[in-house]
């Protein structure tokens, strides 16, 4: 399997993704769907999120 290339690798987070970000995660969103949505990977949309100390649902 490949791996999976994404848009912003390792790019700064500007203000738009971040309140992308919230908003995403406020509607109860996962982070597989936040990732998506913003190109980037789960781990990078994870570490962002809990530096700015957003929480993300976590779905099964």
């Amino acid at each position: 399997m490949a791996k999976e290339t994404f848009e912003r690798h390792k790019q700064p987070w500007n203000a738009d993704e971040a309140a992308k970000l919230r908003l995403l995660a406020s509607k109860g969103q996962g982070l597989k769907q936040i990732a998506k949505a913003l190109g980037r990977s789960e781990d990078s949309a994870k570490t962002f999120a809990k530096q700015q100390k957003i929480a993300i649902a976590k779905k099964r």
